[in-house]
């Protein structure tokens, strides 16, 4: 990793030894925006009518480096690139490491905005808990956030067609040979701007088929924290449904097999009349921020949400189902394949509560109604 980054870290996210940094880390950012006059323009090299969700090179990322026992430095904006470590990095030997996935977007105020950030930043700490990580204290994550929003607002695709995904990263890069924690941490924030995460663009139904040969979690593993390992495995059985015609997979539970869960990157809801169902958090399903979001929303609007169990045979009788999460945001689901009987929601078409919910929530997250709940954080 590069040099000239701040090696301090600890093991409590409620220390008060690691304010001055923070502080120092909420200097730079304001820096960083103070140096932007206005909101800049929107880069005139980049297709933004076709981003679809794939990885563009920006300008800056965040990094921040720490050792093992100490406290998280300020870190600071590097240009972005690749890093360096050793081949013997617990992240890179034993999958010591964990994820966010985060939005900004072009508001109709003209701001750049980014979404319930303290919400990842508590999600973010509860992952590195369960997987033997110092967390980064809140409020140092959210100024880092802030920091590469700032420093690549350029990228920020124009307000309607698409968003500039973040990937804060915490990975162990300190050396092991043995099964242990790594010696020395590491902090990072990287963007790119996205499109629509499935093919075919926002808000067309997706087709999905029930697994139920492999799981994708088990009581008392990682299943509800966002750590790297959790991705890699769906990989197969998501390879092989994509080459049958579907879109992703949707997993049930290893205990019995018979209840939902989730699918391999996103929660699940079901619709019946006014009564949404999404599969209760009990470890095994990651505590999705969009999905704790459409769940307030939805109440909100007169809904009556239900979170616990959901068999399969239920999801099937579902008026329409849909899923959530920061990437796909709400994508409608056109049909559910289970044991090569294909069950078809709207006639394949948007369905009306999928669509009230993914408005609801743009609009909030554009700017375009007003946020009561305090949701929108504006960056620019």
């Amino acid at each position: 990793m590069s040099a000239g980054v701040g090696r301090a870290c600890g093991a409590s996210a409620e220390s008060s030894s690691w304010r001055p940094a923070v502080l120092a880390a909420a200097s730079k950012r304001s820096a960083a925006v103070a140096a932007v006059d206005s909101v800049p323009d929107c880069r005139d090299d980049i297709d933004w009518d076709n981003l679809g969700f794939g990885l563009t090179a920006t300008n800056s990322m965040w990094v921040s480096k720490c050792g093992s026992g100490e406290e998280w430095g300020t870190g600071g904006l590097e240009p972005f690139g690749d890093i360096t470590m050793s081949p013997s990095a617990a992240v890179l030997n034993y999958g010591q490491g964990i994820f966010e996935g985060m939005k900004a977007c072009r508001t109709e105020k003209g701001h750049i905005a980014i979404f319930r950030p303290e919400a990842n930043a508590g999600r973010f700490a509860d992952g590195a808990v369960r997987m033997s990580m110092p967390p980064v204290p809140t409020e140092q994550f959210v100024e880092a956030v802030k920091a590469v929003v700032a420093a690549n607002a350029e990228f920020v695709p124009p307000q309607g067609k698409g968003a500039l995904y973040l990937r804060p990263l915490l990975i162990g890069t300190g050396a092991v040979l043995g099964l242990q924690p790594a010696t020395e941490y590491t902090f990072l924030v990287y963007c790119s701007p996205v499109g629509a995460y499935f093919p075919g663009g926002q808000l067309t139904p997706i087709n999905l088929v029930i697994e139920e040969s492999f799981h994708r979690a088990a009581p008392g593993g990682t299943g509800g924290t966002k750590c790297i390992g959790n991705y890699s495995p769906v990989l197969l059985t998501q390879r092989s449904a994509k080459e049958e015609g579907f879109a992703d997979v949707m997993y049930l539970d290893a205990a019995e097999n018979k209840y939902v869960e989730e699918v391999s990157s996103c929660n699940v809801f079901a619709v019946f009349g006014r009564t949404i169902r999404t599969p209760e958090l009990g470890g095994t399903i990651l505590p999705g921020i969009t999905r704790r979001s459409i769940i307030e929303l939805a109440k909100s609007r007169g809904y009556e949400v239900e979170e616990g169990k959901l068999s399969a045979d239920e999801l099937l009788q579902a008026d329409e189902v849909f899923t959530t999460g920061t990437a796909v945001v709400v994508s409608p689901v056109g049909s559910i394949t289970m044991r090569g009987e294909k069950t078809l929601y709207k006639n394949g078409e948007v369905g009306p509560v999928a669509l009230e919910l993914y408005e609801a929530l743009t609009n909030l997250q554009s700017q375009k109604s007003e946020d009561p709940f305090g949701w929108v954080t504006e960056v620019l």
